[in-house]
């Protein structure tokens, strides 16, 4: 019996296991894909949700170039890189497409405020309300701490597989960074 090999966090733990997956189960998407609830959530919130961003309903497009840049090394995350580079691209299409078909994790909506300084420049790829759209993830809903890390990387020109938004994030300074997280995650 042929068989992938995926690792997976252990419940909120840090260590990194290994689960053998029976190559019948490999071409079985679905199957596939629970291996992500480890981390993204059996219901689409996520174990950590300041450190996991929400996949349950994002963007296919954007969850795919995602998966395939940790694939091929122009992202990287210590448990997300393995799990692409184990995959066919083809799976990565309908993992995309599964989770692209689920529904975003309700939540109550909280902002109120005015739109923050800088914000605007977002609009045009993130859709004006950040709910995402080809080519641009959903940022509306995701964690404070999420958005915020993300952007400072960007900002830092550490994470760098989007030639836009380095330049983007480097227009703003950190209070406006901050702002626009806050607003994000309370929409």
């Amino acid at each position: 019996m042929r068989t992938r090999l995926f690792p997976t966090l252990l419940g909120a733990g840090i260590g990194l296991a290994v689960i053998a997956v029976p190559a019948h189960a490999a071409n079985d998407i679905e199957a596939t894909a629970q291996l992500c609830a480890a981390c993204h959530g059996q219901n689409g919130v996520p174990s950590d949700p300041k450190t996991v961003p929400i996949i349950w309903g994002q963007e296919p497009s954007y969850l795919f170039k995602q998966m395939r840049n940790y694939r091929n090394g122009e992202r990287d995350n210590p448990i997300m890189s393995p799990i692409a580079k184990s995959l066919a691209e083809e799976d990565l299409r309908k993992i995309a497409s599964y989770f692209a078909a689920k529904s975003w994790p309700a939540q109550s909506a909280t902002a109120t405020a005015p739109l923050p300084k800088g914000i605007a420049q977002c609009q045009p790829c993130h859709q004006p309300n950040f709910q995402g759209g080809p080519p641009a993830p959903r940022l509306a809903g995701l964690s404070y701490e999420y958005l915020v890390a993300s952007m400072h990387s960007f900002a830092a020109n550490e994470r760098t597989n989007n030639g836009d938004m380095p330049k983007l994030m480097q227009m703003l300074t950190d209070s406006e960074r901050d702002a626009i997280a806050r607003y994000l995650s309370d929409l």
